[in-house]
């Protein structure tokens, strides 16, 4: 059975509400999922996950270095985690603080690694963005996503199947 994982880095906690917030719609879609902050996440932990959605701060509209770190220990079984789905999200201080290039960092880091990325047609395309606290309008962004991610996630493993 597939399953899925949400790997986070966060220092205000606004970050990891929202990692919490999009495993809990992967969850509820029917994607057993796992959410991790990255200090207890391994690159080579990655290989066992269908779905791998990843959060970080924004911070000088790139992310954070724990999250970078995990990408490039990556590259030492580059190519395993390719046909995997992969997911973004970002929060930040400021509203034009760097949060779309974030998102987009993370995104190019997962298609190198040749991850499925799906984008949205409503509200945050690239990936879920809070500026401060994820209000009402986040959480939706966030649920949704994780819907998303979990049924794409699970239609791809049944053509596998």
């Amino acid at each position: 059975m597939a399953k899925g994982i949400v790997i986070y880095h966060s220092r205000s906690g606004n970050t990891k509400k929202m990692a919490e917030i999009v495993a809990e719609g992967m969850n509820e879609a029917g994607l057993p999922t796992e959410c991790k902050p990255v200090s207890d996440v391994k690159a080579e932990d990655l290989l066992d996950y269908d779905a791998i959605v990843v959060g970080s701060p924004t911070y000088y509209g790139h992310m954070a270095g724990p999250i970078k770190q995990l990408f490039d220990d990556t590259v030492s079984f580059h190519g395993k985690l390719d046909g995997k789905v992969g997911a973004a999200f970002t929060s930040s201080a400021n509203i034009g603080g760097g949060n779309e290039t974030t998102i987009m960092g993370i995104l190019e880091a997962m298609l190198i690694a040749g991850l499925v990325v799906q984008g949205d047609p409503k509200g945050d395309h690239y990936g879920p963005v809070s500026i401060g606290k994820p209000d009402e309008r986040v959480r939706r962004q966030c649920k949704r996503r994780g819907q998303r991610i979990a049924e794409l996630t699970t239609k791809l493993a049944d053509r596998q199947s």
